[in-house]
């Protein structure tokens, strides 16, 4: 499944660089619903059928479940505690990588590892997956550009980018996790019950999860970047999420030399308009 996906994002993007971000939900999105599997198990004993199977999903499903699941098993703690599913993903990528170019399209496809926090976790991640990635071109016998670099979501990443720069070859700053984690909100929370009340009252000038709050948010982006670059150089950096699609965004993106934005894709035409009104107020 995921090798058709692929196939289909290469042949589609051409020669241009291909981002893909590693398997990120939270552990519980992977998993049977709870609580259906309660309502089955009681059916069957109630109707004396045999119940084993349903019961021992039921166990694992317990075992596995987060009090806090965006705070649990995800990003690239996914990948550490079960390795499978990203070297399961890196081999599809660079499978359908491999094919799309010996049909004569110079595919590069970009691997993201998410929501590290410790540089160690780079690493630890990194050293897997380029294994599976070198692997798979020496059995295609094809040579592939590629990159591994990260998704910065979590402040202590950002504040350690000079340790991280040294191993990532790009940065992706998700900015909506890295508000939460900055603000300490919960971005459903805050939307739905308290935020208009705060920009209504001035408390806040505007909706952080719309437009980036540059002081805040947006220094620690810049702090990160320019640490980031002084180790690296050739490092390559973009902002990920709905920030991308908002001008305000963009266009500070732009100002502290960030190289892309990413959005919905509803958002792109207005994203490419503010790039190229932000080079252009720049120039002047």
């Amino acid at each position: 499944m995921q090798y058709q996906d692929f196939y289909a994002m290469f042949k589609g993007i051409g020669e241009r660089p291909l981002t893909i971000r590693l398997l990120d939900p939270p552990l519980h999105e992977f998993l049977p619903s709870k609580e259906e599997l309660i309502a089955r198990v009681a059916t069957k004993k109630a109707l004396k059928e045999d119940y084993k199977e349903d019961e021992k999903l039921l166990e694992i499903v317990e075992n596995l479940s987060e009090s806090n699941p965006i705070m649990g098993i995800r990003g690239c703690r996914l990948g550490l505690t079960y390795p499978e599913i990203n070297e399961m993903q890196v081999r599809a990528i660079f499978e359908a990588a491999c094919d799309v170019k010996a049909s004569g399209v110079n595919v590069k496809p970009w691997v993201m590892i998410p929501l590290i926090g410790h540089v160690n976790e780079l690493k630890a991640a990194e050293d897997v997956l380029v294994k599976v990635a070198e692997q798979v071109m020496q059995e295609k016998g094809i040579k592939l550009e590629y990159k591994f670099g990260t998704m910065i979501e979590i402040p202590r990443a950002a504040l350690t980018a000079g340790e991280i720069g040294r191993r990532a070859e790009f940065f992706s700053y998700g900015t909506n996790d890295l508000t939460q984690m900055t603000f300490g909100y919960s971005r459903d929370d805050a939307e739905g019950k308290f935020l208009k009340n705060y920009v209504e009252q001035k408390i806040l000038p505007y909706n952080p999860f719309v437009t980036l709050d540059k002081e805040g948010v947006g220094r620690l982006i810049d702090l990160s970047f320019k640490e980031g670059k002084a180790v690296n150089p050739t490092l390559k950096g973009g902002i990920c999420g709905e920030h991308g699609g908002d001008p305000d965004s963009v266009k500070f993106a732009h100002k502290i030399g960030l190289n892309y934005v990413s959005c919905s894709p509803y958002r792109v035409p207005q994203a490419r308009l503010a790039a190229a009104q932000a080079v252009i107020e720049n120039k002047a």
